[in-house]
């Protein structure tokens, strides 16, 4: 004698039914464990980032300790990590970290408005570019550093100098990359705009300019990076009263070590953060690339 279903079996296999067929999920289903959340990288994976300072540091003390350079032109990095964190929490060397930043930014500002809309613009019109590639690529090739006495001719010895000579560094930088960036875009997106019958304004609207942000991205990173090369360096040579590149090159002279060094080493961590910042910028801006 056949035995029919009980009631709520029915509903069951009946709503698994309707869910099959409209690629909703039955009720009381789960999903097995390969469809949760990607696994956490392994603990070793996430401590790599930090193997490279440790092992300068270990080597560096232990070059200080074995004496192979002496202690008045290279302290321990402990005393060097304390003139560090003393000087960036309220000491001098927080108030020079914060105008060596402020002239980088200033800089990369200018650079960026002005090397960014001359950049596609150029690079959407092939003949314009070729016709500046020239002068682009000779003066993207000359160490800035080498332009500092014109610099001085021009602006004297006042902070609009150190901005200037900077921006003039990371423009041409920003200009090169945001130009290729359009010529080099992808073939296919624009012949599918023109098949879909799109203006060459559309078309320079919506696909050049967009497919140009990941080159003109790259081009911003390095002319921060850039600027604040500059910037140091125009604040060690050019009259300068303060800045991280005035500190470097006084201390220097005076043979105070410890504040030399942390000063290199804000540096180093200035730069460091702003490349990681326009990273985290990048890929939420453009978070289509490589699609």
């Amino acid at each position: 004698m056949n035995k029919v279903p009980a009631p709520d079996a029915i509903a069951q296999s009946t709503a698994a039914a309707a869910a099959a067929e409209s690629n909703v999920p039955p009720p009381g289903w789960a999903p097995p464990a390969s469809f949760d959340a990607a696994p956490k990288p392994p603990v070793i994976d996430r401590i790599l980032p930090f193997i490279g300072p440790v092992v300068l540091f270990v080597i560096w003390d232990l070059v200080v300790r074995a004496g192979l350079i002496k202690a008045i032109l290279l302290p321990s990095p402990e005393d060097t990590l304390v003139a560090l964190v003393t000087g960036l929490a309220g000491g001098p060397l927080l108030q020079d970290f914060l105008i060596t930043c402020g002239r980088t930014l200033e800089a990369f500002v200018i650079a960026a408005v002005v090397g960014m809309p001359l950049g596609i613009l150029l690079g959407s019109n092939q003949r314009a570019y070729r016709s500046v590639e020239f002068l682009i690529d000779f003066f993207r090739s000359t160490p800035s550093s080498a332009l500092i006495p014109l610099f001085l001719l021009i602006f004297g010895t006042s902070d609009i100098n150190k901005v200037a000579i900077a921006a003039f560094g990371a423009v041409l930088i920003i200009i090169f990359n945001s130009a290729y960036g359009v010529m080099n875009a992808r073939k296919q997106r624009v012949m599918a705009a023109k098949v879909m019958g799109a203006s060459r304004w559309r078309i320079f609207k919506d696909v050049l300019l967009w497919e140009s942000l990941q080159a003109s991205f790259v081009g911003l990173r390095s002319a921060v990076s850039m600027a604040l090369v500059i910037v140091i360096v125009a604040e060690m040579f050019i009259g300068s009263e303060s800045g991280l590149g005035h500190t470097i090159i006084d201390a220097q002279q005076v043979l105070n070590v410890k504040t030399m060094y942390a000063a290199i080493l804000s540096a180093g961590l200035l730069g460091y953060v702003l490349n990681i910042l326009f990273l985290v910028l990048e890929r939420r801006v453009v978070h289509w690339s490589g699609k």
